[in-house]
Order: structure tokens, then C-alpha cells, then sequence
């Protein structure tokens, strides 16, 4: 299934924690399948390289690659190749998380292969001017996330709404076909919907719903207020 732009979206990024490799992908992208058909909510995964490939043959839901890699076909031992990623199911990338951050120049490469591909482009950002310099180049998705709230439990949309806010304005005035979305901190309904109530088209998270004791209910929580 090709990763769509209906919005609200979620995007569980799988990161590289145990609960979200191998068998437990597996599990964790059927539940977000099963919230998704529930609900009627857009939701994708982003699970490690090495699980893109079962998980897109296994869930009818949009599988991402968290990070595509500079380069073109050839000697690049360890790198992750654009169409590699896209033969082993991926309908889009994330690129310049916080924990894999690129060049800026890097970064208007995926995203210019990308859209030839016809994959989506989800580009992180830290800030409303990184926001606003990453729109220029036309990714698909800016998602914003300041890094120190990463992890933190503390939801952007509550912590810092003006970045929000002001990456939202930023962006639209450059491009307004770009979609943003509110990352850092999202776990609950009702950080979901002050993340749509500052302007963003959906969330990026992970250890909120990865790490909970129940994804499928930390899930269905998530979307209960949209």
C-alpha cells in the first residue's frame, strides 16, 4: 500500500528498541493495522532496515524507511540505498532525524530522489528556521521535533506550542502543500489533538506507544480525541 497523504497521520517510528524488532515489528505494525482498519486513521511504521521488508509484505498499512542514506548504486558497504529501501516495501523515508542527522545538501538529495521514486519525504526538523530552510527544498512532511524533549515524555505541543505554531506559518508561507507535523513527547489523545489544535496534520513518535504496556490501547488512545 502506498504511503497516502490523508491526514491526520501517524507515524510510529520503530527506532531500534527490542520491543520493535524482528517478531515484535511484526506484532507491534499488526496492531497499528488493526487501529488503523478501527479507526479510519491514517497510521505508518517505520521499522529498522532489516524488518522493511517482512513487514511490508505482511501488513496492508504504509511502511517507511527511517533513514535513506546519500548514495548511488555501487561500493557503499553499510549505507542504505534508496532503491533498495523502496524494492523491500518502503513508500517513504524519514530523513535528518535528531539521531541521524544529515547536511542540508544531503538532505535535498532524498528528498529530490525520493519524489522521483514516488516515495514520500517526512524531513525532521528541530526548529521553525530549520523548518523553514528544509521547506524550500519540498519534501512532502516537515516533521518538527526539538530533540531535548525526545524521549522526555513532555509533549511539544504543550511544552513549546510556539514552535509548532510557528513552524506551521513558516512553512505554509514558503509552501503550502507541505503538511507538518508535531513530534517529541506524543503519547496520549490528548497530546494529539493539541498537536492538530496548533496546525499540524499528524504526529511522529515512538517510545510512547513502543514502550507501553499495551501499544494497541496506547494506540487506540492516541487517535480518541481526533
Amino acid at each position: 500500500m502506498n504511503l497516502i497523504s490523508k491526514t491526520p497521520i501517524v507515524i510510529l517510528n520503530f527506532k531500534t528498541y527490542l520491543e520493535s524488532t524482528g517478531k515484535n515489528a511484526l506484532e507491534l505494525a499488526k496492531a497499528c493495522e488493526k487501529v488503523a482498519k478501527e479507526t479510519g486513521v491514517n497510521i505508518a511504521v517505520a521499522p529498522q532496515p532489516m524488518d522493511l521488508y517482512q513487514l511490508s509484505q505482511e501488513v496492508d498499512i504504509p511502511v517507511m524507511a527511517q533513514h535513506i542514506d546519500p548514495v548511488t548504486a555501487g561500493g557503499h558497504t553499510g549505507s542504505i540505498l534508496l532503491e533498495c529501501a523502496k524494492e523491500a516495501g518502503a513508500t517513504g523515508t524519514l530523513i535528518n532525524h535528531s539521531e541521524k542527522r544529515m547536511k542540508l545538501a544531503d538532505i535535498d538529495e532524498i528528498v529530490k530522489r525520493s519524489a522521483a521514486e514516488k516515495m514520500i519525504s517526512v524531513v525532521c526538523t528541530n526548529n521553525i528556521e530549520i523548518s523553514a530552510a528544509v521547506a524550500s527544498l519540498g519534501p512532502d512532511f516537515v516533521a518538527v521535533e526539538p530533540p531535548e524533549l525526545i524521549g522526555s515524555g513532555i509533549p511539544v505541543s504543550q511544552a513549546e506550542p510556539e514552535v509548532v505554531e510557528g513552524t506551521v506559518a513558516a512553512v505554509q508561507k514558503i509552501n503550502p502543500s507541505i503538511k507538518v507535523l508535531c513530534g517529541a513527547g506524543i503519547s496520549t489523545g490528548d497530546d494529539m489533538k493539541a498537536a492538530l489544535e496548533l496546525g499540524s496534520e499528524g504526529v511522529l513518535l515512538a517510545s510512547g506507544i513502543i514502550l507501553a504496556k499495551s501499544p494497541e490501547k496506547a494506540l487506540l488512545d492516541l487517535v480518541s480525541k481526533i
